[in-house]
């Protein structure tokens, strides 16, 4: 197996907010381990002090910067300078920087012409000038919507949809998926993950015992893909159809919708069907319409 890719996090605390946080760490299992974790700004401050209980959760090192003077402050400057000791210094693989600041647009330009993967992160405000000099950038708003399921490693359905998301993104690759990858990218976003947790010995029968996943033995691999047995599309479909009728005119709440198909279908997962969020599925079935914002939507017939 491919040696996994040792990553630098550097968090710009002063362009960041800590709800990204577990979205962030979310994404980043895809690209490697996160081996050094640190995050500037001035943590005496009101603004960041919300930061605190995250840090320890995540195991983050705080540069404390004081802000001793007004306008530029020093926290971009002591990213840069630890971004490039880590550079010379240290055997990381890439450099994931968090920002909604072009003052890192050089910086990620010249890991990149080092040879290190760079994956930006930021909001939508930020500049396509530090967008364009990340080998990767991803809009830290998307991640807040894919992780707002996410939960501890004692949960096997988060565990369960987890594998299912790894899955569906190395199928849209073209790319096969294997057990290895899966305990990899696994225990790269919970570093407590455990199969002895659930009470099995081997991470292939605790892949078997999934519903919407199914194991391929050939000759001495093993591939993992989805349960397409499982999905039953039409019949998912045609249950949400009659509950969202029986409501009328009044429609009904996106997370009771949820609630009432999980009702009929145990398993019933949104990723089986190629979506991160329940109500982009509801959207792409004829007939049916999602109105309201994030925190108020409902679902009405047509």
């Amino acid at each position: 197996m491919e040696q996994e890719r040792k990553l630098a996090l550097l968090i710009d605390s002063d362009n960041v907010s800590q709800k990204y946080l577990d979205g962030i760490f979310d994404e980043l299992s895809q690209y490697g381990t996160v081996t050094y974790r640190r995050i500037y700004g001035d943590f005496t401050s009101q603004a960041n002090a919300r930061w605190s209980g995250k840090l320890l959760e995540k195991s983050i090192t705080p540069i404390q910067q004081f802000s001793n003077t007004t306008g530029k402050n020093a926290t971009d400057s002591a990213l840069i300078i630890d971004a490039m000791d880590l550079l010379y210094n240290s055997n990381v693989d890439g450099f994931c920087i968090v920002s909604s600041d072009s003052d890192f647009t050089r910086l990620a330009s010249r890991l990149r012409e080092s040879g290190k993967i760079v994956i930006g992160m930021g909001e939508k405000k930020t500049p396509d000038s530090f967008r364009a000099a990340c080998t990767v950038f991803t809009e830290l708003e998307n991640l807040l919507a894919s992780s707002s399921g996410s939960a501890a490693a004692t949960d096997k359905e988060a565990i369960e949809a987890d594998i299912i998301n790894i899955i569906t993104k190395n199928d849209n690759n073209g790319k096969q998926t294997g057990p290895g990858e899966i305990g990899s990218r696994l225990q790269s976003k919970y570093p407590d993950f455990d199969i002895r947790t659930f009470g099995y010995s081997q991470l292939s029968k605790f892949l078997e015992d999934m519903p919407g996943i199914e194991l391929t033995k050939r000759n001495n691999s093993i591939t993992v893909s989805l349960n397409t047995e499982d999905a039953e599309e039409d019949e998912v479909i045609r249950d949400i159809r009659e509950i969202v009728r029986k409501r009328g005119k009044q429609g009904i709440g996106l997370a009771t919708l949820g609630q009432e198909i999980r009702k009929r279908r145990k398993n019933f997962n949104v990723k089986l069907y190629g979506y991160s969020q329940l109500y982009k599925f509801i959207d792409s079935i004829p007939g049916l319409k999602v109105k309201g914002t994030s925190a108020n939507r409902k679902v009405f017939s047509e």
